[in-house]
């Protein structure tokens, strides 16, 4: 099967057999820092801690790679967006717009966090399996149950995207490819007329995508499933040594990336 953005890669190293509220909680405590701290010195312990939990994984690099093409363009956007905008002294000046030596190391420094966020989520997602993530969401948001907040289903939710995010893909793949075969130029033209030529992607995709949305509603009514009914759990969410050791390392790990 082709990897794909946020799509679980089975295996038994130390980062998959961590509890996933553990590896949410890290993840997500990371994320909140690296917006925290704007040195590059922070932001290379946080590339470095995400580098080592990556390797730690086992996840093959193609894995990665993979899902992490397709977010190429966002990146570049916000570097380029950022050169372009940014205030300061230019150093050199094409027709309406300034390079300033400021604008691009903000933008080289955006686009570098953005990857580190990048990588430090994917840890989650190729390492935790999506029953356990939802589980683990679950959990988090028992308080908000006092609410009214429905975080069971919330949380399903959040894993049923992310579960369906790499079969859309494919989806799209092959119906670009099947609408090439007859023709179709998708990469001639302008904005208007390569809008026009994704119409005939876009329809059969939404198409696809709510006929597999009513047979996942009728997969799960066939198996009982109700909202707000409190369900047993196959693998039972348990924390160990590993999972303490794992949130003092990511607590040390702020704390050095928030000092430098």
């Amino acid at each position: 099967m082709r990897p794909a953005i946020a799509q679980y890669y089975p295996g038994d190293s130390v980062i998959h057999r961590l509890d996933a509220r553990a590896k949410f909680v890290s993840v997500t405590a990371v994320a909140v820092a690296l917006f925290l701290r704007d040195s590059f010195a922070g932001l290379a312990v946080f590339a470095v801690a995400a580098a080592v939990a990556y390797m730690l994984s086992g996840v093959p690099a193609v894995w990665f790679w993979r899902g992490f093409r397709p977010l190429l363009w966002l990146i570049a956007l916000t570097f380029l967006t950022q050169l372009l905008f940014a205030p300061g002294e230019p150093f050199f000046s094409w027709w309406v717009f300034d390079f300033s030596w400021q604008g691009l190391r903000f933008a080289s420094f955006l686009s570098l966090r953005l990857l580190v966020l990048v990588l430090a989520g994917s840890v989650l997602t190729l390492t935790t399996a999506p029953l356990a993530l939802t589980d683990g969401l679950a959990w988090l948001g028992r308080p908000l149950r006092r609410l009214r907040v429905p975080t069971d289903e919330l949380a399903l939710m959040v894993t049923i995207a992310l579960r369906f995010i790499p079969t859309l893909l494919v989806e799209l793949e092959q119906i670009m490819r099947a609408q090439r075969a007859r023709g179709a130029d998708f990469s001639h033209g302008g904005p208007i007329r390569r809008g026009k030529a994704l119409l005939p992607v876009l329809i059969p995709l939404f198409v696809l995508s709510f006929r597999r949305a009513d047979e996942l509603a009728l997969a799960m009514e066939a198996r009982c499933y109700r909202p707000g009914v409190v369900r047993s759990r196959l693998h039972p969410l348990h924390v160990d040594a590993a999972d303490a050791v794992l949130l003092a390392l990511t607590a040390a790990v702020i704390a050095v990336g928030l000092i430098v």
